[in-house]
């Protein structure tokens, strides 16, 4: 009877043990989503994430890493619907937008990646070299209309800029134009569009991240920026970028789905790590100060 009892026992006992493995096969397998990241947004910040992504990969085969533009504006919508873990976005994102992800039960963190110096753009025969923040503001108002106000030739000014979605947009309307853009203003996809616009129109003025003007010198010209009409500043001196002498200059965020999983948690450490940042600089932007480094870092340490 007893030598039953012990095989019936024994008998339960492997059959919970067989229970639990089958049990925890499931467990393992969805990690595999904590493996997948998905990025979306920024214009301004595509490319450079895009090459920050691919090193990464190659560090770690395991992880999948999805990156594509849209708009900042429709990056932080995506992070607000759940639909992607982390949203590049080259402006801050608005009360409102926190509102809607409080109320879809999502928690947002933010994290800076890189620095930027937008940067206003002319054809390289336009002679007009400099520009107050005032007179950008005029210009892009619709109140500055023929570039003859501002130095230069006897000819129309026209506007390039991004759409209404993009960071950039929004950043450059509310720091130079301080008003509504005029409606003459043309519309362009991103970075490079208005690049190939400028190149090619001679009456032209855009806005551009310091990427992309970086790579495309030899197609448009930089008019420095000064705020008292006195001082002149280019987006590319880095020494003005860091005493924030540069008027057109902004942190490039990402913002994240919290809490953070670990494969995302991996990619944003490699951003700012040494390696990461020198990618960045590779991409014509800035590395992070410390201001900067004290956020992103709080973000991982949460």
């Amino acid at each position: 009877m007893r030598r039953r009892y012990v095989s019936v026992v024994g008998f339960i006992l492997v059959a919970v043990l067989l229970l639990a493995g089958c049990t925890t096969q499931p467990q393992n397998a969805g990690n595999t989503e904590s493996k997948s990241i998905v990025i979306k947004g920024s214009d301004t910040e595509v490319n450079m994430v895009q090459a920050l992504a691919e090193e990464f990969r190659n560090q770690h085969p395991d992880i999948t890493i999805s990156v594509s533009g849209g708009g900042s504006g429709s990056g932080i919508a995506a992070l607000i619907n759940g639909e992607i873990d982390i949203a590049n976005s080259s402006r801050e994102i608005s009360q409102e937008e926190l509102d809607q992800a409080k109320a879809n039960n999502i928690e947002i963190g933010t994290f800076i990646d890189a620095r930027d110096g937008i940067t206003v753009i002319v054809h390289p025969n336009n002679p007009v070299e400099k520009l107050t923040l005032d007179q950008i503001g005029k210009i892009y108002r619709g109140e500055i209309t023929n570039w003859k106000e501002v130095g230069g030739k006897d000819m129309p000014i026209t506007l390039y800029g991004r759409q209404s979605n993009s960071g950039t947009f929004t950043f450059f309307r509310d720091v130079a134009v301080k008003g509504d853009y005029a409606s003459s203003m043309r519309s362009m996809n991103g970075n490079s569009d208005i690049i190939n616009a400028v190149a090619q129109d001679e009456t032209a003025i855009g806005y551009v991240g310091v990427g992309y003007f970086k790579q495309a010198q030899n197609q448009v010209k930089q008019v420095l920026v000064s705020t008292d009409g006195n001082n002149y500043y280019s987006s590319t001196d880095l020494q003005a970028i860091d005493q924030k002498l540069y008027p057109l200059a902004r942190p490039l965020y990402q913002y994240v789905k919290m809490p953070l999983t670990q494969a995302v948690k991996d990619f944003l450490t490699f951003e700012i790590s040494e390696e990461g940042q020198a990618i960045v600089e590779e991409n014509g932007f800035y590395p992070i100060g410390p201001e900067e480094r004290a956020i992103s870092e709080a973000l991982l340490n949460k």
